[in-house]
């Protein structure tokens, strides 16, 4: 009796699991996940982990680019997405879109036709309609969104307002940083020579009183400092 109950439920068991398997496999065979490859140059990190070329990029991911480093998306016979240097994007992807959030730097997306695109920023968003090839650059650097159009139509769409942004002309939205990210922290012309002036004069007051014994004259009779006894 014991035997025909352990029976049952082993029999039960391997049921179970070969119906879960069945549901896993059509699972994943319906639900594929978009994926790109990867080339780069220099230092480049997906999801925060260092990456090399060849590499498979998943939909969804953080690609950022170091100085002097770049990285391109390879998206099958969709397009590609090339990162310049010192930029970041989340990408996400399908057999017919592309989509992502350029946080920082530049992105340049080359699509066939066919294929939809909304490439956003702080100030807005770069689309395209799919019905046409197209190839734009969309730039965040100093401050502000700027895109140029080199085949195709782009728009930059910014609150209320649209940019058409045909092959060859470009279009900006949001408000430019009158400092650029490489002279943040760089102090300008004008308070550099008068950072060098103040240094020069206290080393020559140093200089002087070292070479004088100490005497100090402001404008009147000297004031000489002996040593305490």
């Amino acid at each position: 009796m014991i035997s025909k109950s352990l029976s049952r439920k082993s029999l039960a068991a391997f049921v179970s699991v070969a119906v879960l398997s069945v549901y896993s496999m059509v699972a994943l065979a319906g639900g594929k996940v978009a994926s790109g490859e990867l080339s780069i140059s220099g230092q480049v990190t997906v999801n925060g982990q260092k990456v090399i070329s060849g590499g498979t990029l998943f939909s969804g991911s953080t690609v950022v680019t170091a100085d002097n480093s770049s990285a391109i998306v390879s998206l099958s016979k969709m397009g590609r997405v090339e990162l310049s240097p010192k930029s970041s994007l989340i990408l996400n992807f399908t057999d017919g879109s592309v989509t992502g959030m350029l946080d920082k730097g530049i992105a340049k997306i080359s699509t066939v036709a066919g294929v939809t695109v909304n490439i956003a920023t702080k100030d807005g968003a770069v689309v395209v309609d799919g019905s046409q090839a197209t190839a734009f650059t969309v730039s965040t650097k100093g401050g502000n969104t700027s895109v140029s159009t080199e085949a195709g139509l782009a728009e930059l769409r910014s609150g209320a307002a649209t940019q058409q942004i045909a092959a060859g002309e470009n279009g900006t939205a949001g408000t430019p940083n009158p400092q650029t990210d490489d002279d943040d922290d760089d102090l300008s012309g004008g308070a550099l020579a008068v950072l060098l002036l103040a240094v020069g004069g206290a080393v020559a007051a140093v200089l002087y009183a070292a070479h004088h014994d100490n005497d100090f004259n402001f404008g009147g009779n000297p004031v000489v400092i002996s040593p305490s006894r």
